[in-house]
């Protein structure tokens, strides 16, 4: 087992992508399970374990001030795909992963948008989504079965059965409080397509088919239950041919509407970003256009044309929408936009078909890669991710996305709104002067005001990035009281001893959260 303590190595390891700092006591990195296991045997009382794949996680997850878990070194390895399935260890990186699958025609369709950076082991702790998620959910709808060294120090397989074949205590126990609280448990869960905050207790047991999968449960639990060293998930076949429609709205009032027409022509995802993110993208267009690896930069400038026009004239669409259709024709997709696009004739708002992979491309880009140019250009403020991952169900967006509007606008911050429209799922990550003081009274007041909202249109503080640091502490307003001890006692099953990733879902404080805010 490699074991490091340097200055270098831990500040390394004392961030990932979210707001934090934290500096582990030492890094170890096992080399094989009966590693995994010595080391969990070992643990003293004042320490702890927390797991840790590429540090992509937006949400403090996998920081910890005792020893980190780093599962990249040794525990990367894809160790087979078969029968529509993919078996992997945590430290695989996405794309590696997706390359493999890619051989068999087959793909992991639940992958995020750092999917270029991120790792399967944090995939699955995170419950992680992205935007293909409106047509194929997230990844707790494709385990099929997990391995994890739990604190008996045993690698235990959690996988589908029945109740008569239960084989193991934790499954047995966690049996027993599921049809215990069946009803508390199915009414608690959010009325929202996606959710990865708190333990997804609703998602176990299958009372019809009378199938418990106890590997749904660790899925999202951000390390916080043992530490997984394999994970068996679900592949689908992906369509060959896509077109994005793209809709232009300048007043949000039809936006419920709108939406649930184009959803009745089943796009594969239904993506949006707002009239920030489109000025950001002309602001440094140059820049943007080497981002999308142009060959004719002036031909690709001649494409943002249109844009440009209507930020100098004030036309600027508050919203826009991408809606991808896909098939296995070029003839079958653009009669899907088409359609689709007829339907929309009758609210009188512009929209296009692009015409062909750059088009596409262009807009994908917007979508994904503004907010990285304005990170990149604006100085002496830093990436703000505290209400980063807010849902609601769509038909509420119209009175939603005013309300949020009018409490952002307050705090004049420099921000921009992205997502997933057809879930009803947005990313807000505003760019703060951590060195301000100012900064941690306003990211604990606003993500309590911004939650309140939320919760008030029954959705989920987090659909995808999960709770860590920063959303931990407001899971018992969200769930309740007696939901909020039902974690506790998921945590009491799987960790008796507190030794896995504590401070994470249960047991967690907001206090401790801002005091270690990072500020460059």
């Amino acid at each position: 087992m490699d074991i490091a303590n340097d200055p270098a190595t831990l500040k390394t390891y004392s961030s990932d992508a979210s707001l934090f700092e934290v500096t582990p006591n030492r890094v170890v990195r096992p080399r094989n399970v009966p590693e995994i296991i010595e080391l969990v045997k070992s643990i003293k009382p004042s320490e702890s374990l927390t797991a840790r794949a590429a540090g992509t996680d937006m949400s403090g997850g996998p920081l910890s001030e005792s020893i980190v878990v780093d599962m990249m070194k040794y525990f990367n390895h894809v160790k087979g795909i078969s029968h529509m399935h993919a078996t992997t260890e945590p430290g695989v990186y996405y794309k590696d992963f997706e390359k493999e699958t890619l051989k068999y025609g087959l793909l992991l369709p639940c992958y995020p948008a750092s999917r270029e950076l991120c790792a399967m082991g944090g995939i699955v702790a995170n419950n992680s989504a992205g935007e293909k998620s409106l047509t194929y959910g997230q990844t707790v709808d494709y385990i099929e079965q997990i391995k994890m060294v739990c604190d008996d120090g045993v690698e235990h397989t959690f996988g589908p059965c029945t109740p008569d074949q239960i084989h193991d205590e934790y499954s047995r126990k966690i049996y027993t409080l599921i049809t215990t609280h069946y009803a508390l448990l199915q009414s608690a869960k959010p009325k929202v397509s996606k959710n990865s905050a708190g333990y997804l207790l609703w998602d176990v047991w299958d009372k019809e088919k009378n199938i418990l999968n106890v590997a749904k449960l660790i899925t999202g639990s951000q390390g916080t239950l043992g530490i997984i060293t394999e994970a068996t998930l679900r592949l689908v076949r992906p369509k060959q041919h896509s077109t994005l429609l793209i809709i232009m709205l300048k007043d949000l009032k039809p936006l419920a509407e709108i939406v649930n027409t184009i959803l009745k022509h089943d796009p594969e995802s239904f993506e949006s970003y707002d009239d920030h993110t489109m000025k950001i993208a002309l602001r440094y267009l140059p820049d943007f256009i080497k981002l999308m690896g142009a060959k004719n930069i002036f031909s690709l400038a001649w494409q943002f044309l249109p844009e440009a026009w209507m930020a100098l004239t004030g036309g600027v669409p508050k919203l826009i929408l991408e809606a991808e259709f896909t098939g296995d024709s070029e003839q079958e997709i653009y009669a899907k936009a088409r359609s689709a696009q007829a339907d929309l004739a009758k609210f009188n708002i512009k929209t296009r078909i692009a015409k062909d992979d750059n088009e596409e491309k262009k807009y994908w880009t917007i979508r994904r890669e503004s907010f990285n140019l304005l990170r990149h250009h604006i100085h002496g403020r830093r990436t703000a991710p505290f209400i980063d991952d807010i849902i609601v169900r769509p038909e509420y967006l119209p009175e939603f996305l005013p309300k949020l509007n009018a409490l952002m606008d307050k705090y004049a911050l420099i921000y921009t709104i992205a997502g997933h429209i057809g879930n009803g799922n947005f990313h807000i990550i505003p760019l703060m002067k951590m060195t301000d003081p100012k900064s941690r009274l306003i990211i604990a007041e606003l993500s309590q005001k911004v939650y309140d909202l939320v919760f008030q249109y029954h959705g989920s503080m987090t659909a995808e990035h999960n709770d860590g640091l920063i959303r931990s502490p407001f899971l018992k307003q969200m769930y309740g009281p007696e939901v909020y001890t039902l974690f506790e006692e998921v945590k009491k099953i799987f960790d008796p001893r507190g030794i896995f990733n504590p401070g994470k879902k249960v047991g967690s404080s907001l206090p401790y959260a801002l005091q270690h805010l990072k500020t460059l």
